[in-house]
């Protein structure tokens, strides 16, 4: 059993649930706990989303909850959707008024009427999310369970409460959400409700970028992720929304020679990663890494399978399809890009003796994001080879060491020459040029090649040394 009375009891004695119920009650209104609030009660997780459905005017009761709790109650009303918002000591409390809904099949915005409590919990997505507690005096703490979520939840089952077809038909984003919760929770689809998931998949079109990309965003942080992708996948919504990913699927085999299959390699990879990071753009990091290898993948007489450069071709895809997905077109975008674009650069180190100059460059080209890229490419070791695993695992485990000394003795992360350029133009009395960023670059790459230390009279040295075989004089 998931739940006793007492795990009820244990939430609603929280004092803001007696005073929406004093507030309901002086307008006498039936008023309801509804949805995922109560779900996670039963689930043992935590929640300061709180909804209330009310049998009336769910504005009013808002203002009404608001007004008792004073000052430090922030109220938002909207009016076009009937709802209020109160925010109060870190719980969000969203107010409406209990309805019924029916939809034009060309939009997912409703057409809303007023209705009773029976009405509003058709109109939910799951029956796990149309639980809903009494907060009424006389009924404080009653559960209604119409369509006998607790069951579900039992038993690990996400269904709709009504025939699914026209559940997703009316608002397709349940599809997503659908799996969403399948990825979040750990629960499994039921076999008719994923049928009509199937059935419904190019309604999905009709849904705005952003709210695909937010339900996406929730299964990327899932905490198996690879189950949300696969069933999305299995349901041909992932063709739809994310078509690239797909282009991964596969093995192609030439003169007995086959090359992994891309697809689950990455899902294994986003998964390992998401065991040692909550960053989201690390994830989808991990989801980018090898989008390119597709577009890049040769058959070598000699070499086999090859996708040479599928990182720096994977690297400016990116753009395009952030653009398509309505992902952030700014400085996030930016690091999954460096990270795709630098995710073979510490697998090279491993494979090969690791040389100082090697291991400078890789930190100053990475900066602070050092430790996210090497968490991306442990997690890229995916052979089902243990000896080849713990052998790579090894050698990364002296790579970062080499990290660690190497930036403890020449503070190379992130650094700028000791020389500037403007002190190379007044030097040299150069205007802007070629020449200029010439020296400015032979110095960081002196600096980067133990050449000379990271210092500013070592690199004043090189710099009119360097001068000198270019013909160049002081002023």
């Amino acid at each position: 059993m998931y739940y006793t009375e007492e795990d009820i009891d244990k939430h609603l004695s929280q004092p803001i649930f007696h005073l929406i119920s004093g507030a309901a009650d002086e307008l006498g209104q039936e008023s309801y706990v509804i949805g995922g609030f109560v779900r996670d009660i039963f689930l043992h997780r935590p929640s300061k989303d709180i909804d209330v459905v009310t049998v009336g005017s769910g504005i009013e009761l808002a203002q009404h909850v608001a007004a008792k709790l004073g000052k430090k109650a922030n109220l938002s009303v909207f009016k076009n959707f009937g709802t209020a918002q109160v925010k109060w000591h870190g719980l969000e409390l969203e107010f409406v008024g209990a309805r019924k809904e029916s939809y034009n099949r060309n939009s997912r915005k409703p057409i809303v009427e007023d209705g009773t409590l029976e009405d509003d919990q058709q109109r939910r997505d799951f029956t796990i999310n149309a639980l809903a507690l009494c907060i009424n005096q006389d009924r404080y703490g009653e559960l209604v369970d119409p369509f006998d979520g607790l069951s579900d939840l039992e038993n690990l089952r996400i269904v709709t409460p009504l025939d699914p077809d026209i559940t997703f038909s009316d608002d397709p984003l349940r599809m997503l959400r659908a799996v969403r919760f399948a990825s979040q929770l750990g629960f499994f689809i039921d076999p008719d409700t994923f049928d009509a998931i199937i059935r419904n998949k190019q309604r999905i079109e009709i849904i705005s970028q952003e709210r695909i990309i937010d339900e996406l965003n929730k299964i990327v942080m899932s905490p198996k992720p690879s189950v949300g992708f696969e069933l999305l996948d299995k349901c041909g919504l992932l063709e739809i929304i994310f078509p690239e990913l797909v282009a991964l699927k596969g093995v192609e085999t030439k003169e007995g020679i086959g090359h992994k299959e891309n697809f689950a390699h990455t899902l294994m990879v986003l998964d390992r990663l998401s065991k040692t990071t909550d960053n989201l753009w690390l994830r989808w990091s991990a989801i980018f890494h090898d989008i390119a290898k597709p577009a890049t993948k040769r058959f070598d007489n000699r070499l086999g399978w090859t996708f040479h450069n599928h990182n720096f071709v994977g690297m400016k895809m990116i753009p395009n399809i952030f653009r398509r997905m309505k992902l952030p077109m700014n400085e996030k975008m930016k690091y999954v890009q460096k990270m795709v674009d630098l995710h073979m650069r510490p697998i090279a180190l491993v494979d090969e003796e690791v040389t100082d100059s090697a291991v400078r460059r890789l930190l100053f080209d990475a900066g602070d994001d050092i430790d996210d890229l090497m968490k991306l490419c442990e997690a890229d070791i995916t052979s089902k080879n243990p000896d080849k695993v713990r052998r790579f695992l090894k050698n990364f485990q002296l790579v970062r060491e080499k990290l660690v000394q190497i930036e403890e003795k020449d503070r190379v992360r992130n650094f700028q020459p000791p020389v500037s350029g403007e002190e190379i133009m007044q030097t040299f009395g150069l205007p802007p040029s070629q020449p200029v960023g010439t020296l400015k670059e032979a110095i960081k790459n002196a600096i980067l090649d133990g050449v000379i230390p990271n210092e500013y009279e070592a690199a004043v040295d090189f710099m009119n040394k360097k001068a000198e075989q270019m013909g160049l004089k002081k002023v």
